[in-house]
């Protein structure tokens, strides 16, 4: 697509009236969203697995101990050690892989992914999975800064930009599924009271930074280099909320062409592989507390499986990983995530009010919130809620010595699982041979909103909030 996309040059509304190139605005699935739209499946998985784990550990099984094994925490120094560790487990790690392919598989099918297609490519994917965490569990894996987020990232990239990888394989790499079910585990093991405590200043410091960057960016776009106005508003909430997820939603509720949502998530996903890479270096340089490195990757990076990739290298890196990824989880998740329906719904209104008031002939309802709102956040303060309540009658000792190892723990090696999944998926779905349709304007308008929206996300992590983020992990 070239950068000369001017302003006026289509009218976007779902009537006789519209022209070429204008496709009719998407319209919410209704209740019918419950089973086929991945936030709620990823809900149903999420909270299905915790409350697995959680019968498997009051019954005193070790079956979901057992099913959420992987290699990365083995520390091996020889490729004899990691192939003994297969050949003991071959039998695990086989009902593993056909667990995560009934549960995956099953709910693809429904939503209306081809379970022919799927098959194969999940298997595929579990397998480069196994390879990663490996290369994870290498005893000197933290001095090159292995970590399987980055290292499965890097190498889906480079596979799918030096093979040309059948189409049909994109049916197993289903990104936002793997993030979003991963978030809602994360949320098993998220403490609710650490988002009670320190929710008020995710929320403040996300809309602060919410606001500022998408105006930035759509004004940027629009008056300065003149781009249509559903171009900026998708470029704007790409990159002021969810990547991804907040192009697709507002893409539908302002009716923008298939290429601009095609040039926002590209951008999208350039500059979220820029930041896994850049805010950990300068955090590492300038030695921030894995709190507030975790707080400015929530706040700048623009893609949860990436800010997740970020958070988790940085934490590992300066010791302490939980406080990087609950900063992240409570600036991205809690924060951010929550604004796709807010410009959702602002867009829509704004899309048949003016830029359709001749076309458009109904108005949007204030439905469009809850159609818009990504309901895996939901999910993840379910279970937070869930796994909290359940624990809170254990005493510190206990929980730290059976609590912890049987049932939190399994948990978060299933979660890991998922994030690996995403992150490959990421990289696998990457070709960098279609980036270049994205042109000049798009992406100094986008680049423009990066800038502020760093820089601001730094400001605010390291030395306005910085006090409070630090106290994140202890």
């Amino acid at each position: 697509m070239s950068d000369d996309v001017s302003k006026g040059s289509t009218d976007y509304c779902e009537t006789k009236a519209c022209v070429e190139g204008a496709p009719p605005k998407a319209k919410p699935m209704g209740w019918k969203e419950l089973y086929l739209k991945e936030d709620w499946w990823a809900i149903y998985l999420g909270i299905g697995i915790t409350v697995v784990a959680l019968v498997s550990f009051l019954s005193g099984s070790s079956i979901v101990k057992s099913l959420a094994i992987n290699p990365g925490g083995l520390k091996w120094t020889s490729f004899g050690q990691l192939a003994d560790h297969f050949s003991k487990n071959l039998p695990l790690y086989f009902m593993q892989m056909v667990s995560w392919l009934v549960i995956f598989g099953v709910s693809t099918r429904i939503i209306g992914i081809k379970t022919r297609e799927f098959i194969p490519s999940f298997i595929i994917l579990y397998l480069l999975s196994i390879v990663m965490f490996a290369i994870g569990g290498w005893a000197n894996a933290s001095k090159y800064n292995l970590e399987p987020p980055l290292v499965a990232l890097i190498v889906g990239l480079i596979i799918a930009n030096v093979v040309r990888l059948p189409k049909w394989l994109d049916s197993g790499f289903r990104v936002e599924y793997y993030i979003k079910t991963g978030i809602v585990l994360l949320g098993a093991t998220f403490p609710i009271t650490l988002i009670v405590s320190a929710g008020p200043v995710a929320l403040f410091q996300a809309t602060f930074i919410s606001i500022t960057t998408c105006l930035v960016i759509y004004f940027t776009a629009t008056k300065v280099f003149g781009l249509d106005k559903r171009l900026g508003a998708v470029l704007g909430t790409g990159g002021a909320v969810c990547g991804v997820s907040g192009s697709m939603a507002i893409a539908s509720a302002v009716g923008a062409k298939k290429d601009y949502l095609y040039t926002a998530v590209t951008l999208v996903v350039i500059w979220a592989l820029v930041m896994i890479f850049f805010i950990p270096f300068v955090s590492k340089a300038m030695g921030l507390n894995p709190g507030i490195a975790g707080a400015w990757v929530g706040t700048s990076e623009f893609a949860d499986a990436a800010g997740f990739a970020a958070a988790t290298a940085y934490g590992k890196m300066a010791g302490n990983e939980n406080a990087a990824i609950q900063g992240f989880t409570l600036m991205k998740v809690i924060g951010r995530d929550m604004w796709i329906g807010i410009w959702s719904f602002i867009f829509a209104l704004i899309a048949c009010l003016k830029w359709e008031k001749e076309e458009c002939g109904t108005k949007p309802s204030a439905m469009e919130i809850w159609w818009r709102f990504p309901k895996f956040v939901i999910g993840f303060l379910a279970a937070s809620f869930f796994m909290t309540a359940v624990t809170a009658g254990y005493a510190s000792a206990d929980f730290s010595k059976v609590v912890k190892p049987d049932l939190i723990m399994p948990i978060v090696s299933l979660r890991s699982w998922t994030f690996i999944f995403c992150f490959l998926s990421i990289g696998l779905t990457t070709r960098f041979r279609e980036l270049k349709s994205a042109g000049v304007k798009p992406f100094l308008a986008f680049t423009t909103g990066v800038i502020v929206n760093v820089a601001l996300g730094f400001i605010l992590s390291v030395y306005v909030f910085g006090s409070h983020w630090s106290t994140l992990g202890k």
